[in-house]
């Protein structure tokens, strides 16, 4: 396996190096910092109902959507990021999502712990110290790999994130800042200022290349070879473009339901499950399902699982939701790790006539 150290790089290098490897079908790990903010967006999310992008524009904040699933965040220098790239029949990498976290999460817990903060794993993909969230990962399939990214926090920008995220007022967001500052801790939070500068971002990051080398054994250095960086070159392309980053707007607001005919609705659902927030815009037939589309922050394996959902219940009576969700997570075998059957039937309408 290839170790790709990089350190500080242009903003969208820090999420094209994983994207690019994986499409490769090429194996390593990459630690990287930006040079510059921006705002990434998970795969499933829809850029207008999560991101203030008027404001993001008008303040030159690149926004990228990754081809992995998760939530809107604020990124910068002050948080280093790793990423394990993993075929997805290396014996190393479990199989079920949940082990997978488990096991490729340890490397960060044990960090934290060496530098003097008491860190622990909590399900379904979270570092914690105390009750507050001290690292932020996650995992997908890229081609015909397993990609698990994650941080150190250094230090963090609750203003900014706060600031770029859409919100329905102003006090709204105080609520959000003060609820992030107490739910989301840092190095220097936890250490005090002191401290945390004896735990430089080179230090930080050979420590974690070294527990992640407890893990999965020795690795050879990765160079940026004319391969590598073609890839990366004709990513860019396509996820900075409109189409990519645009591509999933959805319509409607929370809770609004609007009759379209006698047998024929639209409504627009939320959802806070232990995995993720969904939303979801469900069209109603005559007391079955017609189109329904799936935004939100969760993690769906395959990635086109909830596509394949939406489909499968096209059509469907909606008094048997039950029946045909058991039946379609049994025989696709998808996975939604921290989202079950019990949190659809919260979102997805069971019995009302239109």
């Amino acid at each position: 396996m290839k170790l790709y150290h990089w350190g500080k790089v242009p903003w969208h290098e820090s999420q094209l190096i994983y994207h690019a490897l994986a499409h490769l079908g090429q194996e390593g790990l990459s630690i990287v910092s930006p040079t510059s903010p921006y705002v990434c967006i998970g795969y499933h999310q829809d850029l207008h109902q999560e991101v203030d992008y008027d404001y993001c524009r008008s303040t030159g904040i690149p926004v990228f959507r990754r081809d992995l699933g998760g939530g809107a965040v604020y990124l910068d220098g002050n948080q280093l990021f790793f990423h394990l790239i993993l075929h997805k029949d290396n014996p190393l990498a479990p199989k079920n999502k949940e082990h997978f976290y488990k096991k490729f999460i340890q490397p960060v817990v044990k960090v934290y712990n060496q530098i003097g903060i008491q860190a622990r794993f909590k399900p379904v993909n979270d570092v914690i110290s105390g009750t507050r969230k001290i690292s932020g990962t996650g995992a997908g399939e890229i081609g015909d790999c397993i990609v698990f990214v994650g941080n150190l926090i250094i230090d963090f920008n609750y203003e900014m994130m706060t600031r770029i995220l859409k919100v329905p007022d102003e006090k709204f967001r105080d609520k959000l800042h003060k609820t992030l500052k107490d739910n989301l801790t840092t190095i220097r939070r936890e250490l005090g200022e002191p401290e945390a500068e004896k735990w430089s971002e080179d230090r930080l990051n050979r420590l974690m290349i070294r527990e992640f080398q407890e893990l999965l054994g020795p690795m050879e250095t990765g160079r940026r070879d004319i391969r590598l960086q073609n890839k990366m070159d004709e990513l860019f392309l396509e996820m900075s473009s409109d189409a990519w980053l645009l591509g999933k707007r959805k319509s409607g607001k929370n809770g609004r339901d609007i009759k379209i005919r006698s047998g024929v609705k639209m409504t627009h659902r939320i959802h806070k499950a232990p995995g993720g927030l969904i939303r979801a815009d469900i069209e109603l037939r005559e007391d079955t399902y017609g189109e329904i589309s799936v935004s939100g922050d969760f993690f769906c394996f395959p990635r086109d699982g909830i596509e394949q959902l939406s489909t499968f219940l096209k059509g469907k009576p909606i008094l048997n939701l039950k029946q045909a969700l058991n039946q379609f997570y049994h025989d696709s075998k998808i996975e939604t790790p921290g989202i079950t059957i019990d949190d659809w039937l919260q979102i997805l309408p069971t019995g009302a006539r239109p």
